[in-house]
């Protein structure tokens, strides 16, 4: 598949360390019929780095026999390129229709090293592969030659970008100067989710999004103003929950924020991030509650 549109990235919860199946599928059965395009499972809000192999495994079982007839991607990411392909085989087996690939290392990687690890993997399955770039947590920064270089190779479906320039002009050569560069059939998706509608407005294909997985009604309502090409209602639906992407940004990521709202609303147990992070303080929980009765966030199911 070339991923486009809204695609969803749950957390993976846990209870006493263990994975919580149970509210892991009732995370990704929300979804199901919620209006998103697909369900990344294991991305950076799925907490996929801390999570074995077998972890992993379960988990994408437990997305795919939850997600309907949505198609479900899968992060793989690993600091060994053996267990990076050992991830997209389990993949493979268990039906997933592609795969979520970030340069991870404890050692700083340089451009040779991060395109050993995609020509790697691209020989080694058939699955479409998207490439992440995030340079926040991986440390390496794609440059237009990089997303040019790794974009020739088989497989590739997808590049999942870091945002885009604030600026609507600059945001959209931005966009043109990556699209110069790789195939046509490989899409763009911008992540980030301040930057859904500039992403969009400057022409990405996608967006892989965080709020999506756990509230998909905003996001949703986004993704179908910029699909119908009403770019000023999917800016003002971004600029109104500029509160929570505030606390994002201060809560060193939306996992988080994420991980406070499903156990807020009883739909994880407390703690539900593997240690060792901590999740909201108690004072940022005080004021995630109030963002969500600002906002109106909570469905009404809720």
């Amino acid at each position: 598949m070339q991923p486009t549109g809204l695609s969803a990235f749950p957390l993976t919860p846990l209870v006493d360390d263990e994975l919580d199946a149970h509210a892991y599928a009732a995370l990704v059965g929300r979804l199901a019929d919620s209006g998103v395009d697909s369900i990344t499972a294991l991305g950076s809000t799925g907490s996929y780095a801390y999570l074995s192999r077998g972890e992993r495994a379960k988990a994408l079982r437990v997305a795919i026999d939850n997600a309907g007839d949505l198609p479900v991607l899968v992060g793989v990411g690993a600091l060994r390129t053996r267990d990076v392909i050992a991830h997209a085989d389990d993949a493979a087996r268990e039906g997933a229709a592609g795969i979520l690939v970030a340069p991870v290392s404890y050692q700083p990687l340089s451009d040779d090293e991060v395109f050993a690890l995609f020509d790697d993997i691209t020989r080694s399955t058939d699955l479409p592969v998207i490439v992440y770039d995030n340079p926040r947590t991986t440390g390496f920064t794609f440059s237009l030659e990089m997303y040019e270089r790794v974009a020739q190779l088989p497989s590739i479906a997808s590049i999942k970008i870091p945002g885009v320039p604030s600026d609507p002009e600059e945001a959209a050569a931005h966009v043109e100067r990556i699209r110069e560069r790789i195939p046509g059939y490989v899409t763009i998706g911008v992540s980030g989710d301040a930057f859904a509608a500039a992403g969009f407005a400057a022409g990405c294909d996608a967006w892989y999004s965080v709020i999506a997985g756990t509230l998909p009604e905003p996001a949703v309502r986004i993704a179908q103003a910029a699909r119908r090409g009403d770019l000023d209602s999917a800016h003002a639906e971004v600029a109104r929950l500029r509160p929570l992407w505030d606390l994002y940004a201060e809560a060193g990521g939306g996992v988080r924020v994420m991980a406070a709202i499903a156990e807020r609303l009883r739909w994880t147990q407390r703690s539900c991030l593997p240690r060792p992070l901590l999740g909201l303080d108690d004072e940022q929980r005080a004021r995630l509650a109030q963002i969500l009765d600002d906002l109106e966030l909570v469905p009404p199911r809720a």
